[in-house]
């Protein structure tokens, strides 16, 4: 039976409003709106029409109820510059990767979630926490693509061709999951990174939202990838610019990130604060980093796609057994599975350990 939530899906993640799909598939917006409600079924000629105008595969729309992610459920970072349509689309993208997941989690063994709750700690407490916990110490976090995916954290790339969305994260039951914009710096993406994390161990519940929740993230990022005392130990105090330029690499992090920290700890004063930001805009290191490093792939997704093509399974037949447009699971991955075992290159690694 047609099952109209992914109507409503496909339409969002393809940015249509029910009057613009309409008019695609020679219907009114109300013919749309009894579609979505479930009020009436399509005929056939309109479903061929419906899955034409928005490029899914017509099966699509014959599969159960797809996991939804609702919009208070993810936490955007960017809210005032982010539309509803791009929330939307980017929150449709979720639920494809729910199913995506969902497919890969019957045929692997893939590392369980091991992040600690810690609703109520201060950010900089719950960052020293799960740092403790995860037995980091205060040495610098070489991967943080890694250490996420290491404790059970599903990672995707954002699945929009947009600076606009920076990430987003959300629980689903008891798995967290990260989606990533891997179109900004490698150093940007590590910090999103952490940021994301920042929610998903503090604000499990709820608890504040909008700008409070984000800064309360930003705090948690910078404490979590620069902890005080390793900051403190090797810049204990600052004359230039090119000193911060040079310890960033330390960290991985950006320098307005690191500049940020500095002045939070006092390392350095408002004045010269003030100053650093205005010669790293100068020249231009809000948009380009320098010396900026290599991005972080996941090892998960490269060895869940190098096992799968030693079974001669491509990401076409992963789509295909979904329903979903391949270039729906490209976007997914795109900049976090690294070179397409289908092709060679350095992604040929030992596969994970698939579930009979």
């Amino acid at each position: 039976m047609f099952t109209p939530s992914r109507l409503t899906l496909a339409r969002e993640r393809r940015r249509l409003t029910k009057k613009a799909l309409a008019q695609a598939v020679g219907v009114t917006a109300h013919t749309i709106l009894r579609y979505e409600s479930g009020d009436i079924a399509p005929l056939e000629e309109s479903v061929d029409r419906l899955a034409s105008a928005l490029d899914f595969p017509r099966e699509f729309f014959f599969e159960s109820d797809a996991d939804r992610l609702p919009a208070d459920a993810a936490s955007f970072r960017s809210m005032s510059a982010i539309t509803a349509k791009e929330r939307d689309a980017a929150l449709a993208a979720g639920s494809l990767a729910y199913l995506v997941s969902d497919w890969i989690e019957q045929r692997f063994d893939l590392p369980q979630a091991d992040l600690i709750d810690l609703d109520g700690d201060t950010p900089e407490m719950a960052a020293r926490s799960l740092r403790e916990k995860w037995a980091l110490g205060e040495r610098p976090i070489k991967n943080m693509v890694h250490l996420l995916e290491a404790n059970g954290v599903r990672l995707f790339s954002m699945a929009e061709n947009t600076l606009t969305v920076d990430a987003f994260s959300v629980w689903r039951a008891e798995r967290p999951y990260v989606f990533l914009n891997t179109m900004k710096s490698a150093e940007r993406s590590r910090y999103d990174a952490a940021h994301e994390l920042g929610h998903l161990v503090l604000h499990k519940h709820g608890g504040p939202q909008g700008r409070t929740a984000e800064d309360e993230a930003d705090t948690f990022a910078a404490s979590f990838l620069m902890p005080a005392a390793d900051v403190e130990a090797t810049l204990p105090s600052v004359h230039g610019l090119n000193q911060i330029i040079e310890a960033k690499k330390r960290w991985g992090v950006s320098v307005m990130a690191l500049i940020v920290r500095l002045h939070r700890l006092g390392i350095i004063s408002e004045w010269q604060y003030r100053t650093f930001a205005i010669q790293s805009t100068e020249r231009g290191y809000r948009k380009s980093e320098p010396f900026s490093r290599a991005r972080e792939h996941s090892v998960v997704w490269q060895k869940v796609l190098t096992a799968l093509w030693k079974e001669k399974t491509t990401k076409d037949d992963i789509a295909k057994a979904l329903f979903i447009p391949t270039e729906e699971l490209e976007n997914l991955l795109f900049g976090l599975a690294g070179p397409s075992p289908e092709g060679g290159g350095d992604a040929m690694r030992p596969p994970l350990r698939l579930i009979s």
